[in-house]
């Protein structure tokens, strides 16, 4: 028999043994619900820092109305005139965002910036073009809180493109502001565009207008970049399903998964976006079921995994906000390439900087705070080898909806 021939033979029996292991829906979710009834059991106000006697003093935010950011604005601006009457120059004093001022904090399974600060001073070669970056966007938000409209990251980058330069250099220092100023980003009136996309057992109200997530079609309902219009949360779900990438989503969408297992099916599509983030966090919070999580098995699968969870350290000043912690990490996992028989040509051989992603990971707090995923990221570096969601499609392209999930869900397969 050819290789061919012998790889088309071990996906048909794989696919009749899993088939024969698929119980009723009803059975298949016995797990999922029962892990849904632990999530709503448990206490609904949860810890924050003040409750914590850290040894080190911690910055968050918190969401400003337009009126509060402007105070902040003007009395951020006047910090700085008063500088310069004092003959110690224009200075803007800001929180620094630097690795070495953050804080994973077991306690809340998140990371948290430390309370150092950093100084931007005009007449420093070092930082005067970031200073008047500075000034520029601190003129921008107080406009835009002024009129109360919100604009994009691009539409700001825009305004100035030949100051900013590239867009990076605004969007970093919108973050400063947004730590200097103690507010969220969002506050600020500067939004992401819409990337990340729902579809699913879900209905909202998205600044007055009812929204149902059941028919939307295959592409789903863009996530709107104001979370605070969305609003009538309402769901029969018994679960969330966080896909990392948008073609996963796309299949599970077209074959319906969500009306045989009641779920709701979200995806950034890649890195999460801030409206992404604060929109699982949202259902999270007002709905009370678990979020599962699938996402490729590579180290990078799992860094985004780990920034809905845990946070980002770009933006850890408001990880109170964006972070969901508990997600279930249900698939692809690196034990899972085994244990499915997924074929030698769909793996793909992980390169040097993968290798030394997975061991930085490994390096991780919020990584060793957990053995399972400190034992699925060492088989992932020992075996030198990596998996897109894709490669169960070898076994069919509805595999991942009529086999693989069902089988996970069934057998309460996730970590």
């Amino acid at each position: 028999m050819s290789a061919a021939g012998k790889k088309q033979k071990a996906g048909a029996e794989l696919a009749g043994m899993s088939k024969k292991k698929l119980k009723s829906a009803d059975e298949i979710l016995a797990k999922v619900k029962a892990l849904a009834l632990r999530v709503k059991a448990e206490p609904e106000v949860q810890k924050t820092l003040r409750d914590l006697n850290l040894p080190h003093a911690c910055r968050e935010v918190v969401d400003k109305d337009a009126d509060a950011v402007l105070d902040e604005v003007e009395a951020a601006v006047l910090l700085v005139a008063a500088s310069v009457l004092r003959g110690e120059g224009f200075t803007y004093t800001l929180p620094s965002r630097a690795k070495g001022n953050q804080l994973y904090v077991p306690e809340l399974d998140r990371i948290v910036l430390k309370d150092s600060q950093s100084h931007r001073a005009f007449a420093n070669t070092a930082t005067c073009r970031k200073a008047v970056i500075t000034t520029r966007i601190l003129q921008l938000v107080h406009e835009l809180c002024t009129k109360r409209i919100h604009v994009t990251k691009r539409d700001l980058f825009y305004t100035d493109v030949k100051l900013f330069e590239d867009q990076g250099n605004s969007d970093a220092i919108l973050d400063d502001l947004a730590c200097m100023l103690g507010c969220t980003r969002s506050s600020l009136h500067v939004v992401a565009s819409e990337k990340g996309v729902v579809v699913g057992r879900l209905t909202f109200r998205e600044d007055g207008d009812l929204i149902d997530c059941r028919r939307m079609g295959v592409g789903g309902k863009a996530i709107p970049p104001n979370i605070d219009k969305v609003d009538s949360i309402a769901s029969d779900a018994l679960f969330i399903l966080l896909v990392e990438k948008d073609a996963a989503f796309m299949r599970l969408a077209e074959d319906r998964f969500y009306n045989t297992y009641p779920c709701i099916i979200i995806t950034a599509k890649g890195q999460p976006d801030v409206a992404t983030r604060l929109f699982l966090k949202k259902l999270k919070q007002t709905l009370r079921i678990p979020v599962l999580a699938l996402v490729d098995s590579d180290p990078y699968g799992l860094k985004i995994l780990s920034v809905y969870m845990k946070g980002s350290m770009n933006m850890s000043y408001d990880s109170s906000n964006l972070t969901t912690p508990d997600i279930k990490w249900l698939g692809v996992r690196p034990s899972d390439l085994d244990r499915f028989n997924i074929p030698q040509q769909c793996r793909l051989p992980m390169t040097d900087e993968d290798i030394k992603t997975g061991k930085k990971l490994l390096e991780e707090e919020f990584v060793r705070a957990n053995p399972e995923w400190v034992k699925e990221l060492e088989i992932m570096v020992a075996s030198k080898v990596k998996a897109e969601i894709q490669a169960l499609s070898s076994f069919g392209f509805q595999y991942l909806s009529h086999q693989y999930l069902p089988l996970k869900l069934q057998e309460g397969d996730w970590i």
